[in-house]
């Protein structure tokens, strides 16, 4: 895979404990923030997963009453 330089400006507390964790991981600074880019988008995914279930979950009844009213009208109806 390509790789881009990227210029960041952050605190120098923050490029420290970055550098420090990256080290802990064995990895280097681009390759640790690539990690922390990826879960944070992973994370985002399944909250985004999770909160539609919970709205599904939550209003279940309202499909469940359009749908029994598509029902009831005649004529064809998609599967």
């Amino acid at each position: 895979m390509a790789k881009t330089q990227l210029g960041a400006r952050v605190d120098d507390e923050v490029k420290k404990l970055a550098e420090a964790r990256a080290r802990d991981r064995g990895l280097s600074l681009g390759d640790y923030l690539s990690v922390l880019v990826r879960e944070d988008a992973d994370g985002l995914r399944q909250r985004g997963l999770d909160a539609a279930e919970r709205f599904l979950a939550e209003h279940q009844d309202v499909f469940d009453e359009a749908e029994d009213a598509d029902r009831r009208t005649p004529g064809a109806h998609a599967a």
